[in-house]
């Protein structure tokens, strides 16, 4: 990435610089490996969240790109780079552009929601400096409406709200952890290996459900499980099916097999009912003609 020119060729105001003319970087190196990973957890498990609460599209989410927040020479003394941060009601990108920077003065939304993580010892994110402390300046300059601080090595979150023009700190809840009511959501440490790193992450839970935000790919390995069990649970119902076609089949040769022996009994009834009335006939008639012949066939 290539920085833009420090002292442009023309005078530049509030009113004609943009993020194009001014500097997108300060050289400086990443001084916390989990920094890029803790960031991919966070945007991923938030944006579902933030698309359905901005379905126009209108929100922008930055993972160490500056904030512009005055207009200064050296410029990037008027600069701070979170290392994470929303944005609420502006385009995610300006004109088709991506966004280098975000120059306050013009966007005029301060960010909803400002993280960073520690790195040394949390000094640097606890600086109440005028001007150029970070604290100061997302208290004071900036103004986001939260300031949370993650420190992944003891580990530890603190978050605070704006009241007023001054900073308050937010109470742990009963889960221990930190509500940001605008969002509904709640800040919290979660133990996992995420990217090969096992670490307490910083995680976002629901505030009304009380459950997790997933990140990318587990809500790509909670879609497997629930096709796995959806797939599961048809095959139990098809087994269900074929062993009630089974019964079935059975109740109906039982049923079969009960109806022919009936008939069977029938047959052998009507049978005996003829031969004891062909009986009977022949006793009659042997009795007729012991009586024609003088017999009295029942002395």
């Amino acid at each position: 990435m290539t920085p833009a020119i420090e002292a442009p060729p023309v005078a530049f105001t509030e009113a004609n610089i943009d993020h194009r003319h001014l500097p997108d970087t300060d050289g400086s190196i990443v001084t916390n490996a989990t920094e890029h990973s803790q960031s991919i957890l966070l945007t991923t498990s938030l944006t579902p969240l933030l698309e359905a609460r901005h379905p126009d599209g209108r929100f922008f989410v930055g993972a160490d790109v500056g904030i512009y927040w005055r207009l200064t020479t050296p410029y990037l003394s008027g600069c701070k780079s979170p290392d994470w941060y929303f944005v609420p009601d502006v385009p995610g990108m300006l004109n088709g552009d991506f966004r280098r920077s975000y120059v306050l003065w013009q966007e005029r939304i301060p960010p909803l929601i400002v993280i960073e993580y520690v790195s040394g010892d949390g000094s640097e994110e606890r600086d109440r400096t005028p001007n150029t402390g970070k604290f100061w300046v997302y208290e004071q300059a900036i103004r986001a409406n939260y300031y949370v601080i993650y420190d992944c090595q003891i580990p530890l979150i603190e978050a605070y709200r704006l009241d007023g023009t001054r900073y308050a700190p937010i109470a742990a809840n009963a889960a221990g952890r930190y509500p940001i009511a605008d969002l509904g959501i709640e800040f919290g440490l979660h133990r996992a290996v995420f990217h090969r790193v096992d670490l307490d992450w910083l995680r976002a839970w629901d505030s009304a459900t009380g459950g997790m935000l997933p990140e990318a790919d587990e809500r790509t390995d909670g879609v497997t499980r629930q096709r796995d069990a959806e797939s599961k649970r048809a095959d139990e119902a098809a087994k269900r099916a074929d062993d009630a076609g089974k019964q079935l089949d059975e109740a109906t040769k039982q049923r079969d097999a009960e109806n022919k022996r009936a008939e069977e009994a029938t047959k052998q009834r009507d049978a005996e009912s003829k031969r004891a009335e062909e009986a009977t006939k022949q006793a009659a008639l042997l009795a007729q003609r012991l009586r024609d012949l003088g017999i009295d066939p029942d002395a």
